[in-house]
């Protein structure tokens, strides 16, 4: 019985090696952060114009281009968020490769065609004054600059560099819970005017993505793309 119980623990603690339990924590994270911008985007279904953001915009409501953009990026994030996600799960890649890349094709189209245009035009708008608004549209440019890369390196069966801008890109996606994050962070621990906090979270909240980004990058750029995931992409 001992023998039988030792081997249960030793093969348990096969499974739950540091990586599998790094990458369940990060899930878990991920889906928490997703709840709550689920929670945010269901006060502005259907069509709600006097809650949560939208009480800073009134001024911004009548501009049609604008509140067009607003609910379209608003209601498109939530599918980026999680497509980008599955493309860095090794189990998908290597049992449901189709499933993989269908997801890979959503997440390039939204980011290219709905939330990345969208998140460009309302950069325009941004609170703060010039400072933010050359964040925030900084920011959508590169994030529709890296989809590109990483969609262009994919087609040419460039591993390596398709992984690299898919992670930068998703750094940029991630942007939208980080800015919040950034945001509670500092409004909980600082006095700040609410427009400089907005300016500083302009910034933070996708520069400090970026140089996780890189830093990740920069630490796996040695690691070699086995042939079975090369033959799927």
């Amino acid at each position: 019985m001992w023998k039988d119980f030792i081997n249960g623990l030793l093969k348990l603690a096969q499974i739950l090696t540091r990586t599998n339990i790094w990458n369940a924590a990060l899930l878990l994270l991920l889906a928490f952060f997703c709840w709550l911008m689920a929670d945010i985007t269901m006060a502005y279904i259907p069509y709600n114009t006097d809650v949560g953001f939208l009480r800073i915009k009134q001024e911004y409501i009548s501009i049609d281009q604008w509140r067009i953009a607003f609910f379209i990026h608003v209601y498109a994030s939530m599918w980026v968020l999680f497509a980008g996600f599955t493309q860095f799960s090794k189990w998908l890649l290597r049992n449901k490769p189709k499933l993989h890349r269908s997801l890979g094709y959503i997440y390039v189209v939204d980011v290219l065609l709905i939330t990345g245009p969208s998140g460009l035009l309302m950069g325009f708008y941004a609170n703060g004054g010039l400072l933010s608004r050359i964040g925030f549209i900084a920011l959508a440019v590169l994030w529709i600059f890296f989809t590109v890369l990483a969609l262009i390196k994919a087609r040419q069966k460039k591993f390596k560099a398709h992984r690299k801008y898919m992670i930068l890109s998703y750094a940029m996606t991630l942007s939208a819970i980080t800015l919040r994050a950034w945001k509670y962070a500092i409004t909980n621990t600082m006095t700040l005017p609410p427009m400089d906090v907005y300016r500083v979270v302009a910034w933070l909240g996708w520069v400090g993505n970026l140089v996780v980004a890189l830093w990740v990058i920069n630490r796996t750029k040695n690691k070699k793309i086995p042939l079975k995931e090369r033959e799927i992409l």
